[in-house]
């Protein structure tokens, strides 16, 4: 069973689980999900968790991302995006790059946002999108997000082009409307694209295409493994006797471990086990174990 981390290239035009079905049919995989949905029109970082590596995508669902988007000054959509119709107009004042900055450095921190109704987020088992193309509109509760870095790329005469790097839950649409509301006009994203998921900053990606080719020429592509993911965990080594109660489903003293929290489980071999939970009292025990977690010990 194919098994790794796939860092697609989503392509605009497609939702996030359709390119999530496509590379699974092209490889072939029984088990497939992605981390963290980008909207149709967006393009870029889609990561991809195959087979076992679907054990670890909630921990990867919790690193920050860094988008690169240009927001269309004057409208405001829908959507919040390009795909959606019209809704509102207004002049866009005269703006220069210092005016710009002093407005998004407000935007900075943590803060509250409240989600779109174009959104996964399900009410009573509707996701909000079905509810909004249906015209029916819900209160939505506000969620805490972080903005770590906000940046004017570029400035014409009705569109900015700014990157940004934000924690999990921020939806850019929302952002984009805001800023553009406090720049004395209203807005909508132009274009959208998700430049990496930490911790795959500076990772290459592939597309749909260079899948398809490499399954034609007989490989497959490039994948990274499991624990690839999970950089922000701290590694614990188990000897084998340890090794061998974790993958029996017991609790280990591990003296070595301090700190409490979610660690990173390998045998004495250096072979990833999966996910632990250590206490106060440097007793680990598994949260999520690798399927071949204890083989050969």
């Amino acid at each position: 069973m194919i098994s790794g981390i796939l860092l697609l290239d989503k392509p605009q035009g497609l939702s996030s689980n359709a390119a999530l079905q496509r590379a699974r049919r092209l490889l072939g995989a029984d088990k497939a999900g992605h981390v963290g949905s980008l909207d149709p029109l967006a393009t870029g970082m889609l990561p991809i968790c195959l087979g076992e590596a679907t054990k670890v995508a909630g921990e990867i669902l919790s690193g920050r991302k860094r988008y690169r988007f240009t927001v269309a000054l004057g409208a405001r959509t829908s959507t919040g995006d390009a795909e959606g119709e019209v809704v509102e107009t207004a002049p866009v004042p005269s703006l220069d790059r210092a005016t710009v900055e002093q407005v998004l450095s407000r935007f900075l921190g943590e803060q509250s946002q409240v989600p779109p109704m174009y959104s996964a987020i399900k009410r009573g088992g509707q996701p909000l999108y079905k509810l909004a193309r249906a015209g029916v509109e819900v209160e939505r509760a506000a969620r805490q997000i972080r903005i770590d870095e906000l940046r004017l790329l570029d400035l014409r005469p009705a569109e900015l082009e700014l990157e940004a790097l934000c924690s999990k839950g921020t939806y850019v649409r929302t952002l984009a409307e805001d800023i553009a509301r406090a720049l004395g006009t209203c807005g909508h994203v132009k274009q959208l694209r998700r430049l990496y998921v930490e911790p795959f900053d500076g990772e290459p990606m592939e597309t749909l295409e260079s899948i398809e080719a490499a399954v034609q020429a007989g490989g497959k592509p490039r994948l990274l493994e499991p624990d690839r993911g999970l950089t922000h965990l701290d590694p614990v080594w188990l000897g084998a006797p340890a090794a061998r109660r974790v993958a029996h489903g017991q609790a280990v003293t591990v003296p070595e471990v301090r700190q409490p929290g979610r660690v990173r489980l390998y045998d004495a071999a250096g072979r990833f086990m999966g996910i632990g939970e250590a206490d106060a009292y440097s007793i680990v025990r598994h949260r999520r174990l690798m399927t071949t977690a204890g083989m050969g010990l």
